[in-house]
């Protein structure tokens, strides 16, 4: 890690980084293909497309329940059709019986997003099946880019995150400048993801996992789970990560199918994805594919639901909070009136003036003994550290930074007791 001269996030990615939890839905004309895989050479139509009962605002006011702040909704995914009407294309809904050719999949999306107050975000697949010149004109393919682009951050308001995939794009050069240039100058508070000019980066696997540490500077993003390959920044740069994974644990598709109901992942191990996402200070991006119909399936729904509520359950009632701690220098400490059970800390990083801490640790003050014993050996905090320790009835807590770049700033200190099977 530099430690010369610190690198310190932009406003709009601390912000992205107080989303945490957001939704990604792939949907499209894949849906209507079962046991379609990604870049599968077998044809498709727009006869398929028609979702007759799509309703946006089931997808968000689930996402909004269960506590997610985003949503990242495939405008065009590598197939290349277009869940808007583009002028640019002949393979998107216009050309789809749905709503009689006059619908358009993203407005709704974005509309409902704004309904519920979650931030709108557009994934965008570069590579595009459909588009015949994508290997053979590289300007005619940068020109169709940078209009379809054009569409989609100039036709639906303010967009908040736009979400380029790699894959597929691995030997084809694009006119980064250009496409960059033109989606900065109409959306200047947009996030971008992973390619391009990043604001926030893939955490380099697709099962909702980070690594520990996980710090908050790179020099390198992870260009494609096709390849090992990484594309380098040229310097370190403040590029907080996201875990992306798939509510089913069907590696072959991120849409919909009707064959994989039983790999609905269980309540129980989303919550243990979210301790190994967010808990490690990423954000986590919880895939569902709508069905046929247009709708979050019932399973799938429910068990986001359920998600939503055990992580209220955990973490909504703290203990001890802000004033309940005492700082002295490098160390802050919570003393009980009376002993009591505790589960778990969370400690949240001042990341404004950048990454400080290296290395804390978290000790409990024994109920009987009142002896400090250390529970916990960390390294990063960055912008939240879910500390789960065994249930232990303590008379306080202690949090101490034992290494760091100039002097730590906590800005969040929270002691819990979840219970039950955690």
């Amino acid at each position: 890690m530099q430690t010369e001269q610190r690198i310190i996030p932009s406003a709009k990615q601390l912000a992205y980084q107080e989303l945490e939890f957001g939704l990604f839905i792939h949907f499209g004309l894949r849906t209507f293909y079962e046991g379609y895989a990604d870049f599968d050479e077998r044809p498709m139509t727009t006869a398929a497309f028609n979702p007759a009962g799509l309703d946006c605002e089931q997808w968000i006011r689930t996402a909004k329940e269960a506590g997610m702040e985003y949503a990242v909704l495939t405008a065009k995914h590598h197939d290349g059709f277009s869940n808007w009407p583009s002028k640019y294309s002949s393979f998107t809904v216009e050309a789809s019986p749905w709503r009689d050719g006059q619908g358009d999949v993203v407005r709704e999306f974005v509309n409902a997003c704004r309904k519920y107050d979650v931030k709108p975000g557009l994934y965008y697949s570069p590579y595009d099946g459909s588009a015949d010149f994508y290997t053979q004109d590289a300007k005619a393919y940068d020109d169709y880019f940078v209009n379809q682009i054009t569409e989609l951050l100039s036709g639906y308001g303010d967009i908040d995150i736009l979400w380029f995939d790699g894959c597929g794009s691995e030997d084809h050069t694009y006119d980064w400048p250009r496409i960059i240039g033109e989606i900065r100058r109409m959306q200047p508070n947009i996030l971008i993801f992973n390619m391009g000019d990043p604001d926030f980066r893939w955490i380099g696997n697709e099962d909702g996992i980070a690594p520990t540490p996980c710090w908050n500077v790179v020099d390198s993003t992870d260009f494609s789970i096709y390849t090992d390959k990484l594309d380098d920044l040229g310097e370190q740069m403040w590029l907080p990560a996201e875990c992306d994974v798939q509510m089913r644990a069907n590696g072959s598709t991120w849409f919909y199918s009707d064959a994989d109901e039983h790999m609905v992942k269980s309540v129980d191990e989303l919550m243990g994805l979210y301790y190994l996402s967010v808990g490690r200070g990423t954000n986590l991006l919880l895939n569902i594919g709508p069905n046929r119909e247009g709708l979050l399936p019932a399973k799938d729904a429910d068990h986001l639901t359920k998600l939503g509520e055990e992580v209220r359950r955990r973490f909504g009632n703290p203990i001890a909070t802000g004033s309940a701690w005492v700082q002295d220098g490098r160390t802050w400490q919570y003393k009980a009136e009376a002993s009591h059970l505790i589960d778990h800390v969370i400690i949240e990083e001042d990341l404004t003036g950048g990454e400080r801490v290296r290395r804390f640790t978290v000790s409990i003050i024994s109920a009987k003994s009142h002896r400090p014993v250390t529970m916990y050996e960390g390294s990063n905090i960055g912008h939240k550290a879910i500390i789960r320790i065994p249930t232990v009835k303590a008379a306080g807590v202690i949090v101490e930074v034992t290494e760091c770049d100039d002097e730590p700033i906590l800005r969040s200190l929270s002691v819990h007791y979840a219970g039950g099977d955690v």
